[in-house]
Parts: C-alpha cells; sequence; structure tokens
C-alpha cells in the first residue's frame, strides 16, 4: 500500500501551525507546501493512518479553516497544477500558477 497525497488550502499564516501539528504525530504524514503564495499544501499520508488523520483534521478544523481540494492535476504547457475545492470557503484562486512562469 502506497502513501496517498490529500490537498488542502488553508490561510498563509496557518500553514507553519498546520505543518507542525500533523507532523507531530510521528509517521502519520508528512506536509508539503505546494504553492506558498495560494496556501496549497499536499499531505501525504502513510499507509493505515487514514482515520487517525480524519480525527486530527476534525480537531484542527475547530481553530483554523482547512478547505480540502481535489486535485485536478495535469500537465500544461506551462507545467502547472489546477485545483478544484470541495467547498469554497476561502475567497482565493483556485489556479496555482508555475513559479517559473511569473516573469512571462
Amino acid at each position: 500500500m502506497d502513501t496517498q497525497s490529500r490537498y488542502f488550502r488553508l490561510h498563509r499564516r496557518d500553514i507553519a501551525y498546520f505543518k507542525f501539528i500533523i507532523e507531530s504525530y510521528e509517521g502519520m504524514a508528512v506536509l508539503r507546501t505546494r504553492d506558498p503564495r495560494e496556501a496549497i499544501v499536499e499531505l501525504m499520508v502513510a499507509p493505515g493512518w487514514e482515520k487517525d488523520l480524519e480525527a486530527v483534521l476534525e480537531g484542527l478544523r475547530e481553530e483554523i479553516t482547512i478547505e480540502p481540494l481535489e486535485p485536478e492535476c495535469f500537465l500544461a504547457k506551462m507545467g502547472g497544477l489546477k485545483f478544484e475545492a470541495r467547498n469554497s470557503k476561502l475567497e482565493t484562486s483556485t489556479n496555482v500558477q508555475n513559479p517559473n512562469d511569473r516573469n512571462k
């Protein structure tokens, strides 16, 4: 069984706190910030930890806004990722720009 990736949008100010809490559960998941400007993070969940992760997320949702995203990952000419929100609570763009394309 492989790790599962799950994507979320947070408020930027909450990324470090979210990472600290998630990674304090040794072996449950690793967090990677996919786009710091849009505050999109990827959680790579270890096999067998899915239920525990849901319990942690449930508790965190009482403190911070966590918007689950459905990855509609595609390789376009620009090489970007596109995400669609399951339910939009934050008012930010859902398109993730490739950092290499900012000056074009």
